[in-house]
């Protein structure tokens, strides 16, 4: 199996690319980066582009793939709704585009949020924007395609956010974090988790289009016994 990972540096991302390395089906990994610095491994290839609005210049490099994990996302703190959307929907549709123009038998894994504003007419702002994203992705003659709007994510395995206040929230909260997971276990998941539930529902594909926080353990639990 050969897996595309946008976002691989982030939170999320290391998640998906830890459990990609980690499984022997997956044969070769590439991540889509702006700049290299992505530890080395054999499975790993990294390709280096600027502009995440077009992908054509490296098209004839991501042909032969069977799945994209999609994890690349901004915060929405301090972004208007134009430059949050531009990130979040117009690099991400991008992305589908060249994928699916390069390889028509693509599944599409999407990270969105707990939150998500299917109707993309509700008050807030993010959540119309991931809402929104959500649809477009939906509508598209993917292989299989997932939502998932995970809520809480604690990072495991020495991965951290690449957003400061994040990883001075994680330093300080951590054991709290991980009693209130066991106490809260609809609200808060875990990159590990996360990350294999992505892979598993772009092996197998998964029943549900759009997977909550609350279901992604169940859903990881019922594609590995299958």
């Amino acid at each position: 199996m050969k897996i595309v990972i946008f976002g691989g540096t982030g939170m999320v991302g290391q998640g998906a690319l830890r459990a990609c390395l980690h499984d022997p089906e997956v044969q070769q990994v590439l991540c889509v980066v702006r700049s290299p610095g992505l530890s080395a491994h054999p499975k790993l290839r990294e390709i280096v582009h600027q502009d995440f609005l077009d992908f054509s210049p490296i098209e004839n490099e991501l042909t032969g793939l069977d799945a994209c994990l999609y994890c690349l996302g901004v915060t929405s703190a301090g972004l208007n709704e134009d430059d949050y959307s531009r990130v979040i929907y117009g690099f991400t549709i991008a992305a589908a585009n060249s994928l699916l123009k390069a390889n028509p038998r693509i599944s599409f894994i999407f990270v969105s949020g707990q939150g998500a504003d299917s109707t993309e007419n509700g008050r807030t702002m993010w959540a119309r924007v991931k809402g929104k994203t959500e649809n477009a992705l939906l509508a598209m003659p993917f292989r299989a395609a997932c939502m998932f709007r995970p809520g809480f994510i604690l990072p495991l395995d020495g991965i951290q956010s690449k957003t400061s206040s994040y990883r001075v929230l994680y330093q300080f909260s951590g054991p709290l974090l991980s009693l209130a997971r066991k106490v809260l276990p609809n609200y808060i998941t875990t990159t590990r988790e996360l990350g294999q539930a992505m892979l598993a529902a772009a092996k197998y594909g998964a029943q549900k289009r759009v997977v909550e926080t609350s279901e992604i353990a169940a859903l990881l639990t019922s594609l590995r016994n299958r």
